[in-house]
Formats: structure tokens, C-alpha cells, sequence
């Protein structure tokens, strides 16, 4: 660029070289802010992050907060955070009766396999693969006991059961399930009812056989009290003698004849002298 007067008038000659270099430099410096930009992704704090580069999952996972990555790559977050599905069905007992069963699945994805997850089922594994595994184990756990076992004792071990079925499917997938609780077993009416009226009357034979033991240790108390009372008896009976009876009475005689409200005691029997006691 230079300038130079033409008739007292300046005149300034510009380079277009230099003005092209100059744009081609503003131009590179933006690609490059705008790739830089491009190279810094993030993930929420209880998600991993699955890479993908032109729709191929590359297999790298990337943990929570702020990261470098190739700016052709593409984020995918997958919550590995603890879940809850929540599952209403009727299902058959082993009698054949249709039981009204809630249930709710807690497990969480396996952040290692979170790349495969995505890859192999998708982020809407819940509706793929969870769920309908969930269904099919509750009805093959319900279908092998009875209405009358699952209202009653055996829901814990029908809980149990459906975990570890569970545990074994989606394990192998990249879940991990944590529990399994049946909130609600809804029987046929007339079923509860006999049900029902069954345990009541359990309960009622086990509160007569609770007062029945407790009449017979009373009467077992009873029984001994007696014989102790009886054994005394016999004891005190055999150290009483007439002469012991006699020396008590003269004791008695006395005392009598001390009290301030006594004057003559005369006291005597068939076998000797009378006593004369006064004041």
C-alpha cells in the first residue's frame, strides 16, 4: 500500500494481496475459535458422556464435567443414576387365578457399558429391554405359587426370585439391579375373603391354646401350693404333743392372770390341781 499527491490531492494505492492475506488470516482465526469451541464438550454430574463420530460409536465414555474431544465427535449423555420403574399387570397364580401385582424395578446403568448400551439397544432401553424383561419375570415368579403363598408368606421370597432373574438378564446387557419391591397384591373378593376368614380363625385357635396352657399352669400352681400346704400340715402335726398343749395353756393362764382386767383365774383339769392365780 502506498499513497502520493496528484495535484494537491492524496491518493492512497492499495494492495489487494494485502487485503486478501489479511481477510484469509481473519478467516483461519475463526475456524479455528470456532473448532476449539467445537472440541470442548461436558457432562452432568450423574451421566457418562458415549462418543460418536459420523454415526459410529467410537467406544469411549466420558465421565461427568468439562473434556477435549475431536471436534467431529458427538456427545451422547446416559444417566447412570439410580431408576425406578414402576409396573401394574395382572398375572396368574399357579392355581390359575389372575392377581392384580405392583411392582417396582430399582437399578441403574453400568457406566463401562454404557458405549455398548447405546450402541447395541439404544438410549430407550427402558421400553426395549427393561420393561418387558420386568413383565416376563414377575408372571414366571407368580406362576409358580399361590394366591393364598403370595398374599400371605412367600412375597419376600417371590421378590427375591424376580431379582434374581433379573439380575442374571440385564446384568449380561449393563444394568444393575438393585431391588425388587412388590408394593401391592390385589386378590379376586371372594378369595381375600376366605383367605381372610382363614387366618382369623388360626389366630382364634392359637388364643385358646394360649389360655388353655395358662388355665393348666394354673392349675399345675394350684397343685403345688397345696401339697406344700399339705406337707406342712403333717409336719407341724407330728411335733404337737398333750404335754406341749398343756405348757401352752399354763403360758396363756398366766398371761391372763397379769392383765390389768383379770382378778381370780382358777383353771384345773381331771388329772390335777387346780391353779389359783390372782392379782
Amino acid at each position: 500500500m502506498a499513497d502520493f499527491n496528484i495535484n494537491n490531492q492524496r491518493v492512497i494505492n492499495i494492495n489487494p494481496k494485502s487485503v486478501f492475506r489479511g481477510f484469509g488470516l481473519a478467516v483461519i482465526l475463526l475456524v479455528i475459535v470456532i473448532f476449539l469451541f467445537a472440541s470442548i464438550t461436558s457432562v452432568k454430574s450423574g451421566h457418562v458422556g458415549v462418543l460418536t463420530i459420523f454415526g459410529r460409536v467410537t467406544g469411549e465414555v466420558l465421565p461427568e464435567g468439562i473434556h477435549l474431544v475431536n471436534p467431529f465427535k458427538r456427545n451422547h449423555e446416559m444417566s447412570i443414576r439410580t431408576q425406578e420403574i414402576k409396573e401394574s399387570a395382572s398375572v396368574p397364580s399357579s392355581e390359575g387365578l389372575v392377581i392384580n401385582l405392583d411392582t417396582s424395578l430399582i437399578f441403574h446403568l453400568d457406566g463401562r457399558k454404557a458405549a455398548d448400551v447405546y450402541q447395541k439397544i439404544g438410549p430407550n432401553y427402558i421400553e426395549v429391554l427393561v420393561e418387558p424383561n420386568l413383565r416376563a419375570a414377575v408372571r414366571e415368579a407368580t406362576a409358580a405359587h399361590t394366591a393364598n403363598a403370595l398374599y400371605t408368606g412367600e412375597r419376600e421370597m417371590v421378590a427375591k426370585q424376580i431379582q434374581g432373574q433379573l439380575a442374571s438378564l440385564l446384568g449380561k446387557r449393563g444394568f444393575n439391579v438393585e431391588s425388587i419391591l412388590l408394593r401391592d397384591i390385589q386378590l379376586p373378593a371372594t378369595l381375600k375373603a376366605s383367605i381372610e376368614a382363614k387366618q382369623q380363625a388360626e389366630q382364634e385357635a392359637l388364643a385358646m391354646s394360649f389360655r388353655l396352657q395358662k388355665e393348666k399352669q394354673e392349675a399345675e400352681r394350684k397343685r403345688i401350693e397345696a401339697q406344700g400346704i399339705r406337707d406342712f400340715q403333717q409336719i407341724v402335726a407330728q411335733g404337737i404333743s398333750s404335754q406341749l398343749l398343756e405348757w401352752k395353756g399354763i403360758e396363756a393362764t398366766e398371761n391372763l392372770a397379769k392383765s390389768a382386767n383379770s382378778k381370780i383365774v382358777v383353771i384345773g383339769n381331771s388329772k390335777g390341781l387346780p391353779l389359783i392365780l390372782g392379782q
